[in-house]
C-alpha cells in the first residue's frame, strides 16, 4: 500500500480537478495519476471540518493550503516553545482557540512529536550552518566570557562579547578547570580562532582554565567588585538613613508636645498658683535635639549617595581612555583613580561604622584592582601588536592610535550608557575626535576605500579587545531560567535547540544575526531550512463521543 503524504495529496488531487473539468473520466484520471478509482472518489468528498467554513476547508486541501498549515503551526512551536518560555500545551491551546485543530491534530502526543522534531531539525541545520560558515573564515583573536549556569544540572557558557555569540552551552558533571578546558577546545574545534583572553568572576577553576589551562590573559568582571561595594555598604546605610528619620521624627514630636503643653498652660483662666514650668528651657533642648536629629539624618542621607557614587566611580575610573578627553589613561592614572575610591570608601566605612562582615566585603572588592590595572596594560600592548602588523607610515599609525580606535571606543561606551547626558557628550567627543580624519587633507583620506574600509575594521577589533564584563552570559542564563521555570529540567535536545536559535535566528536592531556578526557571513534562514526538513502535520483524529455516564442511583428494572 502507498501512503501519500499529506501535501502529495492535496497535489494530486488539485491534478484531478483540473483533469475531470476537462472532461476526462474518473477512471482515466485515477489510471492517470496511479491511484484507485475508490481512492479518488474518496478524496473527492467534503470533509466534516466543525465550525470552519466551507471554503477555508476547501483551501486547506489545496497544496498551498498545506503549505500555510505546516508553516503556521510550525511557526507557533517556533514562538511559543524555543522563544516564549512556554510549553507544548501552550501550543495545543493555540490550535484549538484557533480552530486550526479542524484541520491538524491538537492532542499533546501529536504536537509532543511534532516538537522533539523540530528541535532535532534546528541543532542539524545550526551544526551545518556552522560548518558551512566555518570554512573560509577570517583569523580571529578571541575574547571569552565564561560562566556556569544551574537548571538544576551545571551547564557550562562560554560567549564572545563582541557579537554575543554562543561558542559553548553544555551540560557538565562539575566544574573544575579540566572540565573548562575540554569543554572549550572541543566547541573551538574546526574554527580559526584563537583564544587570548578570558573574561568571568573570581572562581578559582574559571582563573585557572584561563590563565594556566588556556595561558592567557584574565580580565576580572568588573560588576562583582561593585557588587561587593553594593552588598557591604547598601544594606547598613539604608538601615541608618531609616533610623535617622525616624530619630527626626520623635524629636520633632517632643518639639511639639512641648509647644503644646507651653500652649494650654497659657490658654488656662485663672492661670495656676506657683511658678510657671521651665517651658523655655524644655522647648530649646527639644530645638536643639531636632537640629541633632536633622544633623545626623543629613550626614546618614549624604554617606549613602557618596556610596553609590563611588560604585559608579569605580565604573567611569576603570577605562583605558579617559572619558572627558578621550586621551589614552596611563595604568598610574587609572591605579590613582581606583585608589582614591578605595580610600574614601574606607573613611566612609570608619565614619558610618560598618560592621566586620562589610568591611571584609569592601576588603575582598578591593582586591580586584591588581587584576583590573594588569588588563590596561595587555589591552595596549595588544593593540600595537595589531596596528603595527598593518605596516602603515608614521603619521597614519598615530592616527589610528590616537585618534580613530578611541574615537571607536567612546562610541562603544556610549551605546551602552544608560542615562542621556553622558550618552550625548560621549557622542560628541567621538565626533571630535573624528573630525580631522574626515578631512580631505588627511593622509587617510588618500587611501583606497578598500584600505580605509579595513582600517576601520582593525580599529573597531582593538576596542572591542578591552572587556571588562561578563553580563552577556549573565543574560543568558537569564533567559535559560526562564525555560527552566516552565519545564523544570531542560534535556540536552533543547539546550541545544535553544542554542541554535540564539546564534542563527535572533536578530540584532541591525538585521544581523550572532553567527553572521561572528563568521562576518551571511548565511540561510535558520526557520526556513528547519521547515524543509520537517514532516507535515497530522490530520486531526476523528472524535468519537462518549455516552454519558448514567445516574448513580438509576433504579433497576423490577
Amino acid at each position: 500500500m502507498i501512503r501519500r503524504s499529506r501535501l502529495e495529496r492535496a497535489e494530486q488531487l488539485g491534478a484531478a480537478t483540473v483533469r475531470l473539468a476537462a472532461g476526462q473520466t474518473q477512471r482515466q484520471v485515477a489510471a492517470e495519476l496511479g491511484v484507485a478509482r475508490s481512492t479518488l472518489q474518496d478524496w473527492r468528498k467534503p470533509e466534516a471540518v466543525g465550525a470552519a467554513p466551507a471554503v477555508l476547508a476547501a483551501w486547506m486541501e489545496t497544496p498551498e493550503g498545506v503549505r500555510w498549515l505546516h508553516q503556521l503551526v510550525l511557526a507557533a512551536h517556533f514562538s511559543i516553545t524555543l522563544q516564549g518560555a512556554a510549553g507544548i500545551r501552550v501550543v495545543c491551546q493555540f490550535l484549538e482557540l484557533s480552530g486550526l485543530s479542524a484541520f491538524v491534530g491538537a492532542s499533546y502526543g501529536t504536537q509532543q512529536g511534532l516538537n522533539a522534531a523540530l528541535e532535532e531539525a534546528l541543532v542539524a541545520v545550526a551544526e551545518e550552518q556552522r560548518a558551512a560558515l566555518a570554512r573560509g573564515m577570517p583569523h580571529r583573536d578571541l575574547t571569552v566570557c565564561e560562566d556556569e549556569t544551574f537548571h538544576p544540572q551545571m551547564g557550562l557558557v562560554a560567549l564572545e562579547p563582541v557579537s554575543g555569540f554562543l561558542l559553548l552551552e553544555q551540560y557538565a558533571a562539575d566544574r573544575q578547570a579540566a572540565t573548562w578546558t575540554q569543554a572549550l577546545q572541543e566547541a573551538l574545534v574546526g574554527l580559526d580562532v584563537a583564544v587570548i583572553q578570558g573574561t568571568s568572576d573570581e572562581a578559582g577553576a574559571l582563573h585557572r582554565h584561563v590563565e594556566v589551562d588556556l595561558g592567557v590573559h584574565h580580565s576580572p568582571d568588573l560588576f562583582h567588585g561593585q557588587h561587593e561595594v553594593s552588598k557591604a555598604t547598601s544594606l547598613h546605610l539604608a538601615r541608618q538613613v531609616r533610623q535617622a528619620a525616624a530619630t527626626v521624627t520623635a524629636a520633632q514630636t517632643r518639639w511639639a508636645v512641648e509647644r503644646a503643653a507651653q500652649q494650654a498652660y497659657e490658654d488656662q483662666s485663672p492661670r495656676p498658683c506657683g511658678r510657671p514650668p521651665a517651658f523655655a528651657a524644655r522647648i530649646r533642648a527639644a530645638v536643639s535635639e531636632v537640629v541633632q536629629a536633622e544633623i545626623a539624618h543629613a550626614e546618614a542621607q549624604a554617606r549613602q549617595c557618596e556610596a553609590r557614587e563611588l560604585v559608579r566611580e569605580l565604573g567611569i575610573g576603570y577605562h583605558p581612555y579617559d572619558l572627558e578627553c578621550g586621551q589614552a589613561q596611563p595604568v598610574e592614572q587609572v591605579a590613582q583613580r581606583l585608589n582614591d575610591v578605595w580610600t574614601r570608601l574606607g573613611r566612609l566605612a570608619a565614619a558610618a561604622e560598618l560592621p566586620t562582615r562589610a568591611r571584609e566585603r569592601l576588603a575582598k572588592a578591593q582586591r580586584l584592582t591588581t587584576q583590573l590595572l594588569a588588563t590596561i596594560p595587555f589591552f595596549f600592548a595588544t593593540l600595537q601588536v595589531q596596528v603595527e602588523a598593518l605596516a602603515l607610515p608614521l603619521d597614519l599609525e598615530r592616527a589610528l592610535v590616537e585618534e580613530l580606535i578611541p574615537a571607536l571606543y567612546l562610541e562603544r561606551v556610549a551605546e551602552r550608557s544608560t542615562l542621556a547626558e553622558p550618552r550625548h557628550r560621549l557622542r560628541a567627543l567621538s565626533r571630535q575626535l573624528l573630525e580631522p580624519l574626515r578631512h580631505g587633507a588627511h593622509p587617510i583620506q588618500a587611501l583606497p576605500s578598500t584600505e580605509i574600509a579595513r582600517l576601520e575594521q582593525v580599529a573597531g577589533e582593538c576596542a572591542d579587545r578591552f572587556q571588562r564584563s561578563s553580563s552577556g552570559v549573565e543574560g543568558r542564563n537569564g533567559q535559560l531560567a526562564l525555560h527552566h521555570q516552565g519545564r523544570h529540567r531542560l534535556s540536552d535536545r533543547k539546550l541545544a535547540a535553544l542554542t541554535a536559535v540564539h546564534n542563527y535566528h535572533i536578530r540584532r536592531a541591525d538585521g544581523t544575526t550572532a553567527a553572521e556578526r561572528f563568521f562576518s557571513r551571511a548565511h540561510e534562514t535558520l526557520f526556513t531550512q528547519a521547515l524543509q526538513r520537517m514532516p507535515l502535520p497530522p490530520r486531526p483524529a476523528r472524535r468519537r463521543l462518549r455516552p454519558p455516564k448514567p445516574p448513580y442511583l438509576m433504579p433497576l428494572a423490577a
